[in-house]
């Protein structure tokens, strides 16, 4: 139990193509909507975090003056480290109401910044030399190793989007929301084998934003506060040719087993459960590497549709990255999804959804974080 929930919860106005706002200002948009969320100002806000961005720049953007400020960015999971810094920082009393962005122009461009690959880099000396162009490229050596140790078939691939389609065709707001099947996965253009382009996260515009405080003041706030039961983060290295293991994230192991023992609950526990999906793949990994299968069994557990709506343990019921956003860091979206399940207020919702689990990666399985919410404190 952490003490922290969350009071302010928001995306940007618009998601998918928005050429008529920069990255800061997509940030700003998300800030704004969460803060009239919450029922608060810019004057309200004492700790800010944000990835993608500097810190400094958004404070000054929004006008805030913190006692707390965390720009950690490992990735597309810095959102759920932020969160976890924030509980803390919370705790100890060295702020009271914490703003945590994300926005990116990942479709248009406008005002992007860039993550270059410096040559002196690890991976810019041991890896770039070879010739990989980014992520479809690097995320094909974990996939095409656990396929080969454990049988997954390329029919079993697809149907993690296959399923995560289905759940955006409940969404609005998903990119995608027709409904598709294993043979159209498979006859969509190869990308980077074995990864179809349904296989792939989308590109698109857009952020998010939460607003956290003690839990004891969740009375002061409009929506009805969703607590932050467990937190767990980690890295393992930022080379993929490198992982101890291809078949499974040491990063994904650490930061969901601490979140959990934090949250004190068990598997059976969890209602609903949201795993950063760039690629087809990483759901299954998540599924194996949080201990909701054993080894190998991850691509037959949602082959028979216990992750799809009507299953067992509903899984990325947004549509998650390739369906319905993903604008280069996804962490963000998962965390609003998570949080509306809570709060009884997603398109698609999960009938007594009283415990979600948000597993982030950042990178290509370079960094992990892990945040359980609850309805009620534990």
């Amino acid at each position: 139990m952490t003490g922290v929930a969350v009071v302010g919860a928001a995306e940007t106005t618009e998601l998918g193509k928005i050429p008529h706002l920069s990255q800061m200002q997509l940030h700003a948009d998300a800030a704004l909507n969460a803060m009239a969320d919450a029922g608060l100002t810019a004057k309200d806000i004492d700790g800010i975090a944000t990835a993608g961005e500097r810190p400094t720049d958004l404070a000054y953007y929004l006008g805030i003056t913190p006692t707390w400020v965390d720009g950690t960015s490992v990735g597309g999971c810095s959102f759920m480290l932020h969160v976890r810094h924030a509980v803390a920082a919370i705790a100890s009393g060295q702020c009271t109401t914490v703003l945590i962005t994300h926005g990116e122009s990942g479709r248009s461009g406008v005002g992007r910044s860039g993550f270059p690959r410096a040559p002196a880099s690890l991976a810019g000396q041991f890896e770039v030399p070879f010739g990989p162009m980014g992520p479809p490229t690097m995320f094909t050596l974990p996939v095409l190793r656990y396929m080969k140790d454990y049988g997954m078939t390329h029919e079993q691939l697809a149907m993690v989007a296959v399923v995560q389609r289905e759940w955006a065709s409940m969404n609005p707001r998903a990119s995608f929301q027709e409904e598709i099947t294993v043979d159209d996965v498979l006859n969509s253009k190869m990308i980077a084998y074995p990864f179809h382009l349904l296989e792939c996260c989308l590109v698109t515009d857009g952020g998010g934003a939460l607003i956290l405080t003690k839990a004891d003041r969740a009375a002061d706030f409009p929506q009805p506060p969703v607590h932050i039961l467990g937190t767990g983060e980690s890295v393992e290295t930022p080379m993929i040719s490198q992982m101890d293991d291809l078949t499974s994230s040491r990063a994904f192991k650490v930061a969901g087993s601490f979140a959990m023992r934090d949250a004190g609950i068990s598997h059976a526990e969890v209602d609903h459960l949201m795993v950063y999906d760039a690629f087809a793949h990483l759901p299954i990994y998540g599924l194996e590497d949080l201990g909701f299968c054993k080894k190998g069994e991850a691509a037959d557990f949602i082959w028979e549709q216990n992750t799809a709506p009507g299953g067992c343990l509903p899984m990325n019921t947004n549509g998650g990255g390739l369906s319905y956003m993903h604008s280069g860091m996804y962490g963000m979206y998962a965390l609003q999804e998570s949080v509306r399940q809570i709060r009884g207020t997603a398109p698609a919702q999960v009938k007594d959804a009283n415990v979600s689990l948000c597993l982030g990666v950042g990178g290509m399985f370079g960094a992990s974080g892990c945040i359980v919410f609850g309805k009620e404190p534990k």
